[in-house]
C-alpha cells in the first residue's frame, strides 16, 4: 500500500511502522481496542464505586479509606493499561484523531477529571479522618463525587462518538482542498457514506 511522505508530526506517527501495523493488521486494532475497553471498565467501575460512596448512595458503612485502599490499585492499573492501549489506537490514525472534536473533547475531559481527582486527594482528603466511617460526607467530597461521575460518563460518551465519527474525518482529510472547510467536510461525509 502507498503511504504519502509525512508532512506533519501526526502523519509521521501514523505512517510509522507501528502505526501502519496496527492500522493494517486484521487483529491488532480490535485486540487493542478490546483490551482498552476492559481497562476502561475497570477504571470506571472502581471510580463509580468510590463516587457513589462519597454521594452516600452505596456502601455507607464501608470506611472510605478502606474503599480507597481496596480500589485505587485497580483504578491505577486499569488507567495505565487504558493509556497504553489508547496510545496504540491513537497511533493507527493520528491525523484523523487530531481533527476529531470528540477525541479532543475526550482529552480535555480526561485532564479536567484528573484535576478533580487531584483536588479531592490533596485538599478534601486531608480531613478524611473526620468523616471516614460516617455515612454523611462533607459537601466538598460530594461535589468531587458527582463531578467525577459527570466527567467520566461524558468521557465514555465522547469515546463512543469517536468510533462513530472517525470515518468522516478520514475522508475529510482526503478531500482537503482550497474549497474551504464546509465543502471539504461535505466531501468527507459523502466519502464516508460511499
Amino acid at each position: 500500500m502507498y503511504y504519502p511522505e509525512p508532512t506533519t508530526i501526526w502523519e509521521s506517527i501514523q505512517y510509522s511502522p507501528l502505526g501502519i501495523f496496527i492500522a493494517e493488521s486484521t487483529w491488532a486494532f480490535p485486540t487493542i481496542e478490546t483490551i482498552h475497553v476492559i481497562a476502561l471498565v475497570t477504571v470506571l467501575g472502581t471510580i463509580f464505586v468510590m463516587d457513589l460512596r462519597l454521594l452516600g448512595v452505596a456502601s455507607k458503612n464501608y470506611p472510605i479509606t478502606s474503599m480507597s485502599r481496596d480500589t485505587l490499585k485497580w483504578t491505577w492499573g486499569g488507567f495505565v493499561l487504558a493509556a497504553i492501549t489508547g496510545t496504540l489506537l491513537y497511533i493507527s490514525k493520528t491525523s484523523s484523531y487530531m481533527i476529531n472534536p470528540f477525541f479532543m473533547g475526550k482529552m480535555v475531559l480526561l485532564a479536567i477529571a484528573g484535576l478533580n481527582m487531584a483536588y479531592f486527594h490533596f485538599v478534601t482528603w486531608k480531613t478524611v479522618a473526620n468523616w471516614d466511617t460516617s455515612p454523611v460526607v462533607p459537601t466538598g467530597a460530594k461535589v468531587a463525587g458527582i463531578t467525577s461521575l459527570i466527567f467520566w460518563i461524558t468521557i465514555v460518551f465522547f469515546g463512543r462518538a469517536i468510533g462513530f465519527t472517525l470515518g468522516i474525518y478520514d475522508c475529510y482529510m482526503v478531500g482537503q482542498g482550497d474549497d474551504g472547510f464546509i465543502v471539504s467536510m461535505l466531501a468527507g461525509i459523502a466519502c464516508a457514506g460511499a
